[in-house]
């Protein structure tokens, strides 16, 4: 995988080394405002397996494990990992690896893959790739939930919106249904279904 300097496994590294929560993900009521827009969004349905990959310290992790039977959960960082596996140390059905999703996606199949603040730290075919093998795992019936910022940042490689066009692409291709598109203050979410 060629990788940027904002999308190497060192650059992720160095942010968690210097700070805890580089991104505020536990404390900025920008974040806590997206984690109630997307435990919303999966309102109403228990989910048997789900994949979050980009799960930074873990703080929608741990929301998630409250949603579903077992989260697999997987971050480039291993000082990220660690952060995230201390937080969620009393929740059996969390599962959190190392590794990257364009490399080492989990076996098994999902019944609910969420996509969060993860998408624009790669290249449109790089995402297009991996997401077309990711969704290749989602169960019939099962969900996509894609949300992303939509701000913008010297360390991202393209727009949330360009994420987002990216992930409908694919999902029209293996004829998922868009179920709710909606903009935030700040973010987009959009939530598919596998027919």
């Amino acid at each position: 995988m060629s990788v940027g300097p904002t999308t190497s496994t060192e650059f992720f590294e160095r942010k968690y080394r210097q700070s805890d929560d580089p991104w505020k993900f536990a404390s900025s009521e920008y974040e806590l405002g997206r984690y109630r827009a997307i435990l919303n969004a999966l309102r109403g349905r228990r989910y048997e397996r789900a994949f979050e990959p980009g799960c930074s310290i873990g703080v929608l992790t741990a929301e998630l494990a409250k949603v579903c039977g077992r989260v697999v959960a997987m971050d480039l960082s291993e000082t990220a990992v660690e952060r995230a596996r201390e937080r969620c140390r009393e929740l059996p059905n969390v599962e959190i690896r190392v590794g990257s999703v364009a490399e080492a996606m989990p076996e098994g199949a999902f019944d609910l893959v969420v996509l969060s603040e993860i998408g624009y730290y790669f290249g449109e075919e790089e995402l297009r790739e991996w997401s077309l093998r990711l969704l290749g795992m989602l169960q019939h019936g099962g969900t996509l939930l894609g949300v992303h910022w939509l701000g913008t940042s010297e360390d991202h490689l393209r727009s949330g919106d360009d994420v987002h066009q990216t992930l409908r692409t694919v999902a029209d291709e293996l004829g998922l249904r868009l179920e709710e598109e909606r903009r935030a203050e700040g973010f987009r979410l959009d939530r598919w279904m596998r027919r």
